[in-house]
């Protein structure tokens, strides 16, 4: 049974007011950074399995609405982003790269760990590794053809996409108690900044959006997305390819910056506080979305191997942040923000990194260089950065 489009959308409203309700009345969702999202995402994950387990029922939601609500996202963030912080953010996406680059790696020398120890191909292993969890379910429908007609994994397909449902949830639920712990053990000093690149802060006064602010955000995120759009086009001409948002999100920063420096008349009173508004919208809807589209029936198949190799890769990914991220990249505030969001890079996509950042810095205030780094790495590096790694280990 397929919801259409517009009782889902309209469901999508009701799960996050619910989470946003659960997240008003329980202070310990807000003390470890809980995503409003992943309650009432999670909700309906649970009453669609629950149908299936007890009726026999798929039921399943028509979703054309997502892409456009992560496009508004990510166009939101470049256009709240400012380019000095692009350019002292040097040797952080450096480090961030390179950190990537290896995580992929042990990632996937897990997944491949666990298959043999199993008993099963080795290489099979790779579908519960760096295909599935940092490439999510596109790259894992991609490299299906490869693992069972080059490979014989027969069940290749099914083993990446239970992988990448289970990280997807582990990504949402990790991230902010995770940063929660670095800002609480290390006693870093939290960020002043209420001006928050998503949304607003908990437990604090709000600030009041008018109508034109939030016309005036609304105009510059469609213009944002026309740019992007014939940006991406000009991207393909040349034979790359690059997920949309990450051309939405360029060209979001060039027109942000262009009205901040050399337009500054083409600014309108509250137009940041309605930018920050409109993106925590759209990135709460987007997580809603996917949660409660998710089939946990499909993770009925290779129970053992699928409890062990995600139980280890989850682990993986939390001491990883905790211990190697937030130290490389400073020990500080920033780091905490991003190790927060390294577990929803590597876990599920870069959308659930942003959630689990903007949950952390509702609660402890504004990173803005640490909503530049995470999408430009999840959006551009990580993609081919990924696609160099499974070739290399798919050959070896």
């Amino acid at each position: 049974m397929e919801v259409i489009n517009f009782i889902s959308f309209t469901l999508a409203i009701v799960l996050l007011f619910v989470g946003k309700v659960a997240l008003s009345c329980s202070p310990l969702l807000r003390r470890y950074s809980i995503p409003e999202a992943v309650v009432g995402g999670f909700l309906a994950a649970l009453v669609v399995g629950a149908l299936y387990l007890l009726f026999g029922t798929k039921v399943t939601f028509a979703m054309d609405a997502q892409p456009f609500l992560l496009l508004y996202f990510f166009a939101g963030i470049g256009l709240k982003s400012d380019v000095r912080d692009l350019v002292t953010g040097g040797r952080p996406l450096a480090v961030m790269i390179g950190l990537i680059s290896a995580y992929l790696v042990l990632q996937n020398l897990v997944g491949m760990g666990v298959a043999a120890a199993l008993g099963m191909d080795a290489k099979a292993g790779l579908m519960a590794g760096s295909v599935s969890l940092t490439g999510g379910l596109g790259t894992t429908i991609a490299w299906g053809p490869t693992f069972t007609e080059e490979l014989g994994i027969t069940n290749a397909v099914e083993l990446g996409v239970a992988a990448s449902t289970i990280g997807l949830v582990a990504a949402c639920i990790i991230g902010g108690p995770s940063a929660t712990y670095l800002i609480r053990r290390h006693q870093i000093e939290m960020s002043e900044d209420d001006n928050l690149d998503v949304g607003q802060p908990n437990d604090k006064q709000h600030q009041n959006v008018d109508s034109y602010g939030v016309l005036w955000a609304w105009l510059w995120l469609n213009l944002s997305l026309i740019l992007g759009f014939f940006l991406d086009q000009a991207i393909a001409a040349v034979g790359v390819n690059m997920p949309l948002f990450v051309s939405c999100l360029v060209a979001g920063i060039v027109l942000g910056n262009l009205g901040r420096y050399v337009f500054p008349w083409l600014t309108w009173s509250g137009e940041q506080q309605g930018l920050a508004l409109i993106s925590d919208i759209s990135l709460g809807m987007f997580l809603v979305m996917s949660l409660m589209g998710m089939k946990l029936w499909e993770l009925q198949g290779s129970v053992v191997f699928l409890g062990t190799v995600m139980a280890m890769q989850i682990v993986l990914a939390t001491l990883f942040s905790v211990f190697v991220v937030y130290n490389l990249l400073g020990r500080n505030y920033e780091a905490a923000i991003i190790a927060a969001g390294f577990s929803g890079l590597t876990l599920g996509t870069t959308a659930t990194a942003l959630v689990s950042m903007t949950a952390v810095t509702k609660q402890y205030g504004a990173a803005h260089r640490a909503f530049l780094l995470v999408p430009l790495v999840g959006g551009f590096f990580i993609g081919i950065i990924n696609a160099v790694v499974i070739n290399v280990l798919v050959n070896w």
